[in-house]
């Protein structure tokens, strides 16, 4: 679209998204702004707008809910004052990653022993009737 903004296909390859995920975030309010059209009711995003959607894409990938995405983008959009609240949710949020992170390295652990495991038993010849049904 050149100088007075993106296309929607230049802001999804920007941000690593399908158009349909652009669509799906603008119809969940997930935008900070309304996303303005042309006259032929093209949509047409800003720079700003493709730093907020990297930022939402990690916070869907790191597993916050759409709903506190929701929040979050309401409160950003709210203005300057309630910067606790935002606080309160981004911590929220940092407690649930962290907690997930514990899983997963937990489950890492179990999975790496199963491997040494096979790995020896490979190794020495002694496999056969590793976890074999009876």
């Amino acid at each position: 679209m050149g100088e007075d903004g993106l296309s929607i296909g230049q802001v999804a390859e920007a941000a690593g998204v399908s158009v349909h995920a652009l669509r799906f975030f603008e119809r969940e309010g997930l935008f900070l702004r309304p996303i303005p059209r042309t006259g032929g009711g093209r949509r047409v995003y800003g720079a700003a707008d493709v730093e907020w959607l990297l930022l939402c894409n990690r916070f869907r990938e790191s597993g916050m809910p759409l709903a506190t995405m929701r929040r979050f983008a309401g409160l950003v959009r709210s203005g300057p004052g309630n910067e606790p609240e935002r606080l309160a949710l981004l911590r929220e949020h940092e407690r649930a990653v962290q907690d997930k992170i514990a899983e997963l390295t937990a489950s890492l652990e179990v999975i790496r022993h199963k491997v040494a495991v096979y790995e020896e038993h490979l190794r020495d010849g002694t496999a056969a009737g590793l976890w074999a049904p009876e």
